[in-house]
C-alpha cells in the first residue's frame, strides 16, 4: 500500500510529531484497517525528515510518497487512485510555463 503527502497549511489529514507540519493524504487503498496500519510508517516517515532539521522546512516542499517510489510523484497509486487529479494539471502547467 502507498500513500502520497502534501504538505498544506489549510486542510490536514496528520501532522508531523516533532514540527507540527500538516499534510494532506491520497491513499492507494480506501480500507480504513490498511490505512491504520499504514500510520505508523508514515509518522516514522516524517520523523525521519528531521535528523538535522527540526522545523517544517525538514520534509520535501513537494510532493512525496511513503514507501517510496522512484517515478514522478503525481504518477504514483496513491495519487491517481487517491484522486489528486489536479496534480498532473498543475505539473504539466509547470513544465509548459518553463519550456
Amino acid at each position: 500500500m502507498q500513500v502520497l503527502l502534501k504538505k498544506s497549511d489549510e486542510k490536514q489529514d496528520v501532522k508531523c510529531k516533532v514540527c507540527g507540519q500538516g499534510f494532506r493524504l491520497y491513499w492507494e487503498r480506501t480500507s480504513l484497517d490498511e490505512q491504520a496500519d499504514m500510520r505508523a510508517l508514515l509518522f516514522d516517515e516524517l520523523s525521519q525528515h528531521h535528523t538535522t532539521d527540526k522545523t517544517p522546512a525538514a520534509h520535501p516542499a513537494a510532493p512525496f510518497t511513503v514507501p517510496s517510489w522512484s517515478g514522478p510523484a503525481q504518477y504514483s497509486g496513491a495519487a491517481l487512485l487517491g484522486g489528486l487529479s489536479g496534480m498532473h494539471r498543475a505539473a504539466s502547467a509547470v513544465l509548459k510555463a518553463t519550456n
